[in-house]
């Protein structure tokens, strides 16, 4: 199993995602331990589908944030990087304004794939969004 990596802490992700989706979304990372990761993102207007809901697309790019970053941090030593192959998302709620959260756990960190889930929650602690997706480390 993967050890967290102490290189990567919550303000190195942050510089990393300057000018990068995950920063012009507005993610901000939380917490990271051992296997877990939480991240945050404030809902507004420019986040919006048309129809004045959270865009699934932007519930997405939370999830997908918090397990990539997750994953990286959780690299084996000799790994250079990491790339999804596959994702999945079920939506059980929306926003439309506040801050949503995103908890990434690891379910699988081996030498070549790993596996990571994330409950998105609204601003009143609901769950949103159920997210999963693997990883495969590159060399």
């Amino acid at each position: 199993m993967s050890k967290l990596r102490p290189e990567y802490t919550v303000e190195h992700l942050h510089e990393r995602q300057r000018g990068k989706l995950p920063g012009l979304l507005g993610i901000h990372v939380v917490s990271l331990d051992q296997g877990v990761l939480t991240a945050e993102l404030t809902v507004r207007a420019e986040l919006l589908a048309p129809n004045g809901f959270l865009h699934a697309a932007t519930v997405i790019g939370l999830a997908d944030t918090a397990c990539g970053y997750a994953c990286l941090a959780h690299l084996p030593e000799t790994a250079r990087n990491f790339t999804t192959i596959e994702l999945k998302s079920n939506f059980l709620g929306t926003a439309t304004e506040g801050t949503i959260r995103a908890v990434a756990k690891s379910v699988h960190l081996g030498r070549s794939t790993q596996v990571w889930d994330a409950t998105v929650t609204d601003p009143n602690g609901k769950t949103m969004a159920l997210f999963r997706c693997t990883q495969i480390v590159l060399y």
